[in-house]
């Protein structure tokens, strides 16, 4: 299994930290300058570049250090909610050239490939101070697929229309869970037939993430894959 970003309270506490000091330095440049004290100014300008300066070097540095990893089908990828954790697996894989009963059928341009995702609530990483029956909303995610060529292919809409069609049982990943509960969600991509080594992402969808410390959504680091 792997952890996605790893010590996730710290790292948020870490960022929360450093945007309010560089908050407090902003406020201070603007005292120094308004009340014209160039010293006040010189100083705040000093710690604000530190302040800066320290946590750029800490989240390119822990990308730099990164590396990625594929996980494969069963092996869950956990996301830190701060006080609980959800986990997504890959449960199976499924292709074919065709979804629904021919000859009303939708075929693929290449090859369909039907990933049965799995989302957990796991029980056991709740925070003591979270309520037992509390229920959680997952946060926003993006999914996609990336092969050996590098070439990136989202969901394909006829494909999931097909599997909405057939009456294929698919819980949105945007469902709440309570503690212990799961759902399976189907994602369907329709991927060219010579593709090599395709890989499954899921990720954060919000912005916030981009600047937190070993997070794989943070410039040039690297990610968490399913293979598929």
């Amino acid at each position: 299994m792997a952890f996605m970003p790893q010590y996730a309270p710290l790292v948020v506490l870490l960022f929360l930290g450093t945007a309010l000091a560089g908050l407090l330095a902003a406020a201070a440049m603007a005292y120094g300058a308004a009340r014209k004290q160039p010293a006040v100014l010189r100083w705040a300008v000093i710690g604000a570049v530190a302040i800066v300066g320290g946590y750029a070097t800490l989240l390119f540095g822990a990308s730099l250090a990164s590396r990625d990893q594929v996980l494969g089908t069963g092996e869950k990828k956990y996301f830190c909610e701060i006080d609980c954790h959800l986990a997504y697996s890959v449960e199976r894989v499924a292709k074919s050239r065709t979804l629904g009963v021919p000859p009303g059928g939708t075929r693929a341009a290449g090859t369909f490939y039907v990933v049965s995702l799995k989302t957990w609530f796991d029980e056991s990483t709740i925070s003591p101070h979270r309520p037992k029956d509390a229920s959680l909303h997952p946060n926003p995610r993006q999914v996609y697929v990336v092969d050996a060529a590098g070439r990136r292919y989202g969901p394909s809409p006829a494909g999931q229309r097909a599997i909405e069609v057939m009456g294929w049982a698919s819980t949105p990943l945007s469902r709440p869970l309570i503690p212990g509960e799961s759902y399976v969600t189907e994602l369907v991509f329709d991927l060219p037939s010579n593709t090599r080594e395709p890989r499954l992402y899921v990720g954060d969808a919000d912005p916030v993430s981009s600047f937190l410390v070993g997070h794989e959504e943070s410039p040039l680091h690297r990610k968490i894959w399913f293979r598929i």
